[in-house]
């Protein structure tokens, strides 16, 4: 599936859940996505910090469902379908983690900030459509509420190779 077909699937399917006034979990089981428990940080770090009504997750890097690494560089070994479906995969991280922080999805007030970086080559410009799997789910998912400040940047390399890193802002009730 073309992640044009993605975003258009991810946009009724939210459309629909939103009128008949879902929770996001819920939401997430209609668009066949499922939250696994969050792995444990990998280092001297915390993925989760709660400070007054923010909550800052730390990067989360793509990887599939059996926690392996999607790796490669954009431009040389995937093509922006294949970064873009690595985006969308570290959103569904982040939200583990955010959900595992707040317990339920639905004290989520308003995601602030994204940031999400690129292992790309010199030559590749088009991260923003990359970390668009990111933000698309984000807005599916979230509705207005979804919308957020972003930056997208291309790094000369990430952890393990990643083809993506995602960190997130949210703010909470």
């Amino acid at each position: 599936m073309n992640y044009l077909s993605l975003l258009l699937s991810f946009l009724l399917v939210a459309g629909l859940n939103f009128s008949h006034g879902q929770t996001p979990e819920q939401t997430l089981t209609n668009m066949g996505i499922e939250l696994a428990k969050p792995t444990p940080s990998s280092g001297n770090y915390v993925k989760a910090v709660r400070s007054g009504n923010l909550v800052f997750l730390a990067g989360h890097i793509s990887t599939n469902q059996d926690g392996s690494a999607i790796t490669g560089k954009l431009g040389k070994d995937l093509t922006i379908e294949q970064g873009y479906v690595a985006a969308r995969t570290t959103a569904i991280s982040l939200l583990s983690t955010l959900k595992a922080e707040l317990g339920e999805l639905a004290h989520v007030r308003r995601i602030v900030k994204v940031t999400g970086f690129v292992n790309s080559m010199p030559d590749f410009v088009d991260q923003p459509k990359v970390i668009n799997g990111c933000s698309d789910l984000l807005v599916a998912l979230f509705g207005e509420k979804g919308k957020h400040a972003r930056s997208a940047v291309g790094m000369v390399a990430l952890p393990l190779n990643s083809a993506v890193e995602i960190e997130m802002i949210v703010e909470v009730d």
